[in-house]
């Protein structure tokens, strides 16, 4: 049995039931205690995302809008453009569907696992506020081994998951398909950049991600929208097949072996999951350094990356996929499969240009953004003195994810995935009525004053 039927079995046996109704049980029991705030309170929290916390008591590091785009460069990244080409391939287009259904529950869990990152931060020896699942588990639970359990899976995610290899892989097999530049250019591009840029620390990468992020989102989403208007009469049929393979993949897709209702649902949920990080615990790094005093506040503002995210970026990939058929595509897969079908939407060879260009900057800030919250993991669990340390090591890993097998790099990034989620839902569960009494408090103040009330946000 070879290393990847290893792995390939424990990732079946992380992603099984157990995990899938903690999730999802999880984004529901949210859902539901909170009053769907993902949906009832999305236009505020949109609205929040371009106005500054008035408080005069301001504690954090970098604006709101800033940590919020440290989260969406480390969330919208190859598990947009690659990661769903890869479920759809795997669960058939029925993945999407159970892609939006996570992303559904997960801005309610977003928004919780960032409101406790506020509550619960601190301000560590370098004057940087720290916070995130291993502060709140710590000091919300008081289960010390539960947080430490929590942080060393987030290194693992740094070193081996989301943020090295899947990026970096991605990056120089692209721009090698689409303008023949050599992998091992590209690979020692990047690790330089990655270097000089880490190396600045959260502000650097806060600074770059504030630019690159939302350039990059309505670049790609505006591409893909030109696909899909020049593809209109092909919307229905696309939505139908998306829907029905969802729950009858064999009757939808014509028999065709291999798709099944829970493999729609695994890859939907774990690609979901590797492209959104609701419930798995990263985001509420990046919050935690957010210049505010309300802890819900920030909540509504981070789900805002779930919807941006999922809803938005990961619909668009995975609408033109289905519309041009380009998942059928054989002998094709992660960003070959993307790049064929905007190429087919767009009836040009542009097409993978824009793949590819946008690969490389969701990719990149990707990297950055993950950087940082293995960095703060690992300080949790070794002090400052450990910073240099870790960040020499992440460089390494980033120069040696182009060499890997592409299979074995999601399915060893599915694995970790899965495994730091589970601290951090164990958490929400626990800190629940903690959630529901801040926002209930929260909502009360705003009331006071109904002709001003957004003026005490």
């Amino acid at each position: 049995m070879s290393l990847e039927d290893v792995l390939s079995a424990i990732n079946t046996f992380v992603w099984g039931p157990p995990l899938l109704i903690l999730l999802s049980g999880t984004g529901l029991y949210l859902t539901l205690r909170l009053g769907f705030i993902q949906i009832t309170q999305l236009p505020r929290a949109l609205r929040y995302l371009f106005k500054r916390d008035s408080g005069l008591q301001q504690k954090g590091d970098v604006s709101s809008f800033a940590a919020l785009c440290t989260a969406l460069a480390a969330t919208i990244g190859t598990g947009n453009i690659v990661g769903v080409a890869t479920a759809v391939q795997a669960g058939g287009p029925g993945a999407i569907f159970w892609m939006w259904l996570v992303a559904l529950l997960g801005m309610a869990t977003k928004y919780a696992e960032c409101l406790l990152a506020v509550k619960y931060r601190v301000r560590d020896k370098n004057g940087f506020m720290a916070g995130g699942p291993m502060y709140y588990i710590e000091r919300g639970l008081g289960l010390g081994w539960l947080a430490k359990l929590f942080a060393i899976f987030g290194v693992l995610v740094a070193f081996f998951g989301i943020s090295t290899f899947p990026q970096v892989n991605a990056i120089t097999h692209a721009m090698n398909d689409t303008f023949n530049v050599p992998i091992e250019m590209t690979a020692a591009i990047i690790t330089l950049l990655v270097g000089l840029i880490i190396l600045g620390g959260v502000k650097r990468i806060a600074l770059v991600s504030s630019y690159i992020v939302p350039f990059m989102a309505v670049f790609y989403v505006a591409t893909s929208i030109i696909i899909i208007l020049l593809n209109l009469d092909k919307i229905p049929t696309a939505l139908g097949l998306i829907l029905h393979s969802a729950f009858n993949p064999q009757a939808a897709l014509g028999g065709a072996l291999g798709f099944t209702v829970m493999k729609a649902i695994q890859s939907g949920v774990a690609r979901g999951i590797f492209s959104n990080e609701s419930g798995l615990g990263s985001a509420p790094i990046a919050a935690a350094a957010a210049q505010t005093k309300e802890p819900v506040r920030q909540g509504l503002i981070s789900m805002t990356g779930t919807f941006l995210d999922t809803i938005i970026v990961c619909t668009m990939t995975g609408i033109v996929l289905v519309l041009t058929g380009a998942w059928q595509a054989p002998g094709m897969e992660g960003a070959t499969v993307t790049n064929y079908a905007f190429s087919q939407g767009l009836g040009s060879s542009i097409g993978a240009t824009i793949v590819t260009v946008g690969l490389l900057f969701f990719a990149f800030t990707t990297i950055l953004g993950w950087c940082y919250y293995g960095e703060r993991c690992f300080v949790y669990l070794v002090g400052i003195k450990g910073i240099k340390l870790y960040r020499i090591a992440f460089i390494i890993l980033v120069g040696c994810g182009s060499f890997i097998h592409l299979n074995l790099i999601w399915i060893l990034a599915d694995i970790v995935n899965g495994l730091m989620a589970i601290p951090n839902l164990i958490a929400l569960i626990g800190l629940r009525n903690v959630i529901i009494e801040e926002t209930k408090d929260y909502f009360a103040r705003l009331n006071i004053d109904k002709s001003d009330r957004d003026e005490m946000a």
